[in-house]
C-alpha cells in the first residue's frame, strides 16, 4: 500500500507531503494495477521538480526507495505557483486513491507544533 499524507500549516497552507510504501502486485494481477505506484510517484516527483526547478524552492526533499518527503519552507508558502503545484499534486493523488483505494491511502492533516 502507498500512503500519502499532505500537511497544512496553521494558516491552512499546504506545507509538506510525505509518501511511503509500495503497491505489492500479485503475479496474477492485471497490468493496470502495476501502474498505480508509478502514477503516485510520478505525480509527487513532478510536484517536487516543479517546486525546485520552476519556483526555485529548496524543498529539502528526502528520497529513497519507498519514501519521499517534501517540505515548502514557511517563507515560500504564500507563493502562488508553489501553492498551485502542491494543490494540484494533492488533487491528483486523491483521484488515484479514489480509483484504487485498496492500494493508495491519502490523509490530510494539520501540522502540530
Amino acid at each position: 500500500m502507498v500512503e500519502v499524507t499532505f500537511y497544512r500549516d496553521g494558516r491552512e497552507r499546504l506545507a509538506r507531503f510525505f509518501a511511503s510504501g509500495h503497491v505489492e502486485i500479485p503475479q496474477s494481477s492485471s497490468d493496470e494495477y502495476s501502474l498505480v505506484c508509478a502514477a503516485v510517484s510520478a505525480v509527487l516527483q513532478a510536484a517536487r521538480a516543479g517546486l525546485e526547478e520552476h519556483v526555485k524552492i529548496d524543498t529539502g526533499a528526502q528520497m529513497h526507495p519507498g519514501h519521499l518527503e517534501v517540505t515548502i519552507p514557511q517563507a515560500d508558502r504564500d507563493d502562488r505557483a508553489a501553492a498551485a503545484i502542491i494543490a494540484t499534486a494533492a488533487i491528483a493523488v486523491d483521484q488515484i486513491a479514489k480509483q484504487y483505494p485498496q492500494h493508495v491511502r491519502v490523509t490530510h492533516r494539520r501540522e502540530t507544533g
